[in-house]
Parts: structure tokens; sequence; C-alpha cells
């Protein structure tokens, strides 16, 4: 999937505003949008765009990037994702981070190493990218040494932890750290929060009725903490849960952990 050009002009825009702002030299990182924020969040994308820049790193966006493979992956087309992976592996291959606002993307690219072991120049090329890749909320934290980054937002919300984040990535605290410190708002734990809400990309196309169940009773846990807003860090969750939300009539706002961080 190619970057829209809708979101090419956003970012363009974005990064030109930026750079007549410039005058040392920052820590450089290349976004790695995702193809969700490309084509149906933008708004994502530029929200990450404002907080790194906020914090003083330069951001840089290579149109060169595509999908990272994953949904091609999880359906067995490993010789297509490896066509996939190898043009992602030189699209940021300058980078001395890459940045991402997505934990089930930055997983993706750690299956790189393996899906190309047979090659022993892309396998290795393979892990250095997987190594300089970070979630927004891990770079911020872990990289930046960063926990408070001056947004406020008025109201309670609840925070979604998705499956890729956690039980892959093992980034448990960093969102909640920088939340903690979001100006006005209330956090309130949500219950059964280590159940899956359902997505899990093809599977919920796949298996639509036990996908639907499954986020049912996700909103159902959202409910029972009387939130006004839901955050997450994945895109894929955020649309399946927002969906739900929205054909069950809730009046519950879905926010990307970056719009968050970008609320002022």
């Amino acid at each position: 999937m190619k970057i829209s050009l809708l979101f090419r002009h956003q970012m363009t825009k974005l990064m030109n505003q930026i750079a007549a702002k410039k005058g040392s030299s920052p820590m450089k990182v290349h976004l790695f949008v995702t193809c969700l924020i490309d084509t149906i969040q933008p708004n994502v994308g530029k929200a990450t765009v404002e907080v790194l820049e906020r914090l003083g790193v330069e951001v840089e966006f290579p149109e060169a990037q595509v999908c990272c493979g994953q949904p091609a992956f999880n359906s067995g087309y490993t010789k297509e994702t490896i066509k996939v992976a190898k043009n992602m592996i030189k699209a940021f291959e300058s980078a001395e981070y890459v940045v991402t606002p997505s934990g089930s993307c930055k997983a993706m690219f750690l299956e790189y190493p393996q899906l190309l072991k047979e090659d022993p120049v892309w396998s290795a090329k393979a892990e250095a990218l997987a190594e300089k890749t970070y979630e927004l909320t891990e770079f911020i934290v872990d990289i930046l040494h960063v926990t408070d980054v001056g947004a406020s937002l008025k109201g309670n919300a609840t925070y979604h932890t998705s499956c890729h984040m956690t039980r892959l990535l093992r980034i448990k605290e960093a969102p909640f750290t920088l939340l903690s410190n979001v100006k006005d708002l209330t956090m309130t734990p949500l219950p059964r929060a280590e159940n899956c809400c359902g997505f899990g990309g093809t599977f919920s196309i796949k298996m639509t009725p036990i996908s639907e169940q499954m986020v049912d009773e996700k909103v159902q846990s959202i409910e029972e903490t009387d939130a006004e807003y839901i955050i997450g860090a994945d895109c894929g969750c955020l649309l399946n849960i927002g969906g739900r939300l929205n054909r069950l009539d809730k009046p519950i706002q879905v926010m990307h952990i970056a719009e968050v961080l970008n609320s002022r």
C-alpha cells in the first residue's frame, strides 16, 4: 500500500513548518506511519510528529515505506512478505531511530530476521532495523527519558492494553506513565484489561461472530469505568472498538495515545 496523497501532503506541509523552526541539530528519527494511519487516521500521524517535534526531535518521513507485511504474513503469504520486508528495510536503512505509533506494526519488524534467515546479509539488516525501531511511548519514556509531555485533557478515561504491545513487545508501563501526567485527565483501570478486543487483523474477518462477542465484552468493560474516553496505542484495536461503540450508539470517544499526548 503506497502512502496516500492526502497524508503525504499533510506531512510535507508539517515537515516544512518544523524545518523553518529549526536552528540546531536535534535528534533525528524516521517515522513509520503504518497503513491504518495513512488511509484512515492521518491525524494520529500528525499528532505523533507534533509531539516529537515539541520534544525537540526532528522527524523525517521516508516515502518509500509501504505496509509492513503483517496481513500477508499472518495469512501465510511468506514469499510476498519477504518482498515487502526488504523494501521496508531499505526505506529505513539510513535511520538512526525508527518510531511508530503502533505496537502491532513494530512487532512485525521483529519478525523480519527470522523471515529472512536464509539470507545472512538481509537477516543482519533486518536485525538492525528491529533493534532501532521503537513504539512511540516506548521511545518517549525509554530513549528521550520524558515522562510528562505537557499534555492536558479534561475528563475521565480508561486505557486498552493491546495484545501486541503487552504480550509481544512487553511495553506495559510507558503508556500509563505518560497518561498519568496528562493534566486534568483522570485514568480508571479497565476491568479484564488483559482480554483481546477481538480485532486480530484478519481474525475479525474470518471469525466474525467470535470477534463480535469479544469486542462486546470489551465495550462492557469500558462502560464499567464510566469513561468519557477510551485510549489505546494500536489503531486496529481502536477502529474495532470504535466501530462497535458507534454501532451500539455509545457516547464514548476513542483516542489514540498520540492524540492525547498532543492535546492542549
